[in-house]
């Protein structure tokens, strides 16, 4: 028997609305599964470590020697011990206390931070976690609360979703920036944009409408960054980037508008991203690197046409049997993107639906009946 190990609470304390109040514990929600590197001297196989200095003598000073300082002017500081910033808080350090409940459609995005999940702190909380669960849902609003944790105070959204709490720590509005007075070359207002100009792109991006499924989604940076460690680590050669896509030529814009959307009714969303950036072959250094490490381009859901050679026909023809048997074209993409997983099929995680189902279809039969 396997027995899994529960996480532990990052922060205990108490969730309370008006007289009533329930013992809490916090989870995090989410984590990264980023690749974490070593510092490594160039050169050698010795590892690089960070040391808590003493500026002025060069000399390594213990973590209990360290306290806080809040510069008064260069060189003159205000000393503040861990204990007395815990004593100008006593209560809230230890309590989310809801002081209103807020419609969640009034809350912009941009003030949302960090999620993490709020479970009852035992089991014999568990029927006043529930009364609280099972109100907020019905009343689809978010309780709005302050609290200390880790030496900081948040302003935290606690809500009823899947059947549980989660708390929602938020910017402070003087925390958010406004974006007039921070981004650059934003247009104005006069700015011109024709009525067949807007319309196209709204049929565009109606033709591109999916719906929302977490799994369809990967962290590509990450995965190719492992391929790029197991590639050095196997001698093997290493895909170089082809470099960002060029900006739409304005004079163009209807132009290149007009041929997604022909891309994008073909079914063959790769080109429709290609069309975003029409640009000679073979030229400049960009070029080079694609045509030395270029993914090939595969048909996708694409029909063929006339002008394909007999050999991609009769390769199209050997695979449809295969693909008729497996159905690969009722499969989601998360689905193929497995299946490319377990036959390691290189490029994977920069394909589209349709190219994964196309390196599917030409994956021997007999290898891709053992993956599935």
């Amino acid at each position: 028997m396997v027995v899994v190990a529960m996480a532990r609470p990052i922060w205990t304390g108490v969730l309370s609305f008006g007289l009533v109040t329930v013992p809490v514990a916090l989870y995090s929600a989410t984590e990264s599964h980023s690749v974490s590197f070593r510092q490594i001297q160039r050169g050698t196989a010795d590892r690089v470590r960070n040391k808590r200095v003493n500026e002025r003598t060069g000399e390594e000073v213990p973590y209990s020697d360290i306290v806080k300082g809040y510069e008064l002017a260069e060189g003159e500081y205000v000393i503040v011990e861990p204990d007395e910033l815990e004593r100008i808080s006593p209560g809230r350090s230890k309590t989310i206390e809801i002081s209103g409940f807020v419609d969640l459609d009034q809350v912009d995005p941009i003030y949302f931070d960090t999620t993490y999940y709020l479970g009852p702190r035992g089991k014999e909380y568990a029927k006043v976690y529930a009364l609280l669960q099972k109100a907020m849902a019905r009343s689809n609003r978010a309780g709005l609360a302050l609290f200390s944790m880790r030496g900081k105070e948040y302003l935290t959204a606690v809500k009823s979703e899947g059947g549980i709490l989660s708390a929602h720590t938020m910017h402070f509005a003087d925390e958010v920036r406004d974006p007039r007075r921070e981004v650059d070359n934003l247009p104005d207002e006069q700015i011109a944009v024709s009525e067949k100009e807007l319309s196209t792109a709204e049929q565009l991006i109606d033709m591109l409408a999916t719906d929302w499924n977490p799994d369809d989604w990967h962290d590509t940076y990450a995965e190719q960054v492992r391929d790029l460690v197991q590639a050095k680590a196997e001698g093997r050669e290493i895909a170089i980037s082809e470099g960002p896509a060029e900006a739409t030529n304005v004079v163009d814009l209807m132009a290149v508008l007009e041929r997604s959307l022909a891309a994008a009714g073909s079914g063959d969303q790769k080109e429709a991203a290609d069309v975003r950036q029409p640009q000679e072959k073979g030229s400049g250094a960009a070029a080079g690197r694609g045509t030395a490490h270029r993914q090939p381009k595969t048909a996708g859901t694409k029909k063929s046409t006339s002008t394909s050679t007999p050999a991609k026909a009769n390769a199209r023809k050997s695979t449809s049997t295969a693909s008729a048997q497996e159905n690969l074209g009722a499969l989601t993409k998360a689905e193929l993107y497995k299946r490319a997983t377990d036959l390691d099929i290189p490029h994977r995680s920069t394909m589209t639906r349709g190219q994964l189902q196309d390196a599917l279809e030409h994956t021997p039969a007999g290898k891709r009946r053992r993956s599935a």
